[in-house]
């Protein structure tokens, strides 16, 4: 059997648990059976969210090791085994009989090669028929997936797999907070941006052995998942659909300025260029949250220092800050003048309203664009403030 250093364990097999008398017994069974068959040093963990059907005595009778966990939910479970755990390795897995606790060792095998993070993919290991639900095998995982693979460019291919290995102080290094279904996205995408390493084996889903609905709600924990991701990317989230939308708004008002447009049946007009405007300024509020939002995030260590927002950051000084918003809203005033002058060279009488929106939309424009840098430019020297 194989000892680590300070005579810890080297594998802990951990299931998080909420009512599971049904299938728990053979998970453990198989579990133990695995620890046994490969001649690995470790020990069965049971991490209990209350449940009420005897699962502990059940647990323990099979000589597994129980920890109650009082807080709610899948990632308040799975965290509490985390940290309860013995192993320098943790093996995660659901304790309905649909993963397959008796063929660990690939897992085994690439966390001793070094690997941070080791996630099971079930679309190469193969999905058994009633397994997984349509919506989730055609639509649910393979969008989320990509989701996931696009923001944050991990490897892994199958991000919402139940059975996944890890370094155990890897994982807690990455201080994860969720505590529902989200936890598992939080796991890779964390492990993702901290650069850990990871791999993927391929492993099978079987249909679970429960006679109860599954605690799973798929378009409530599909969308926790995906908030989560966004959240986590202000790049993708903020940053491009304000530079998107900044951009069309610029190169739209630029066309717009002169006169009135034809485009195939449609005369664009100044109606155009009010909406113009309202996206280069909701633009420019994008950028300045995906700003914010990263910020505050490297503070509060929910995602990791990245020395190149540091460094532009730091070029964005109060200073300059207010010497650009400054200009911005001295020419949205002194445009404002001219549009007065227009007017009194009209004996402030009637005239061609569309002229004089030509006029004051870009003045508005830079007056807000103007407030806007100047407020934001505290706003983030206060956010990013220097302390100990």
């Amino acid at each position: 059997m194989i000892r680590t250093e300070n005579n810890a364990l080297e594998l802990t097999i951990l299931m998080p648990c909420l009512n599971e008398a049904e299938t728990l017994s053979v998970c453990i069974r198989k579990a133990m059976n695995s620890l046994r068959g490969n001649d690995i040093e470790g020990e069965v963990l049971i991490a209990d969210n209350g449940s009420t059907d005897g699962s502990q005595e059940i647990a323990e009778r099979l000589g597994a090791r129980v920890v109650d966990v009082r807080e709610k939910g899948y990632g308040s479970a799975l965290m509490g085994g985390i940290q309860a755990s013995k192993g320098r390795f943790v093996i995660m897995g659901d304790a309905d009989d649909s993963y397959d606790f008796s063929n660990l060792l690939p897992f085994i095998t690439k966390l001793r090669e070094g690997y941070d993070l080791v996630m099971g993919n079930r679309f190469k290991g193969g999905i058994a028929p009633g397994a997984m639900p349509p919506l989730h095998k055609y639509l649910g995982n393979p969008v989320l997936t990509g989701i996931g693979r696009l923001l944050f460019r991990s490897p892994a291919g199958d991000f919402h797999c139940g059975l996944r290995g890890f370094r155990r102080s890897s994982i807690l290094g990455l201080d994860l907070r969720t505590t529902g279904m989200e936890f598992a996205s939080e796991m890779v995408v964390k492990a993702t941006l901290n650069n850990l390493r990871i791999t993927e084996v391929a492993t099978t889903l079987a249909p679970d052995g429960r006679s109860r609905a599954p605690h799973l709600r798929s378009w409530r924990d599909g969308w926790r998942h995906l908030r989560f991701m966004l959240l986590y990317s202000p790049r993708w989230l903020f940053l491009y659909p304000g530079l998107l939308l900044m951009l069309g708004g610029i190169l739209a008002g630029i066309w717009l300025l002169p006169g009135s447009r034809d485009l195939g049946f449609l005369s664009l007009n100044t109606s155009t260029l009010l909406y113009a405007a309202i996206a280069i300024i909701v633009g420019f509020q994008a950028i300045t949250f995906a700003m914010f939002t990263k910020c505050f995030a490297m503070i509060e260590g929910l995602l990791p220092q990245e020395e190149t927002f540091t460094r532009f950051i730091d070029t964005l000084s109060l200073e300059l800050g207010l010497t650009v918003g400054s200009i911005l809203l001295l020419g949205g005033l002194l445009v404002s003048v001219y549009a007065v002058f227009f007017w009194g060279a009209r004996s402030f009488g009637p005239f061609e309203i569309t002229d004089f929106l030509r006029i004051i939309i870009p003045a508005v424009t830079l007056i807000t664009l103007g407030f806007q840098t100047i407020l934001t430019s505290f706003f983030l020297s206060i956010l990013c403030l220097k302390h100990r």
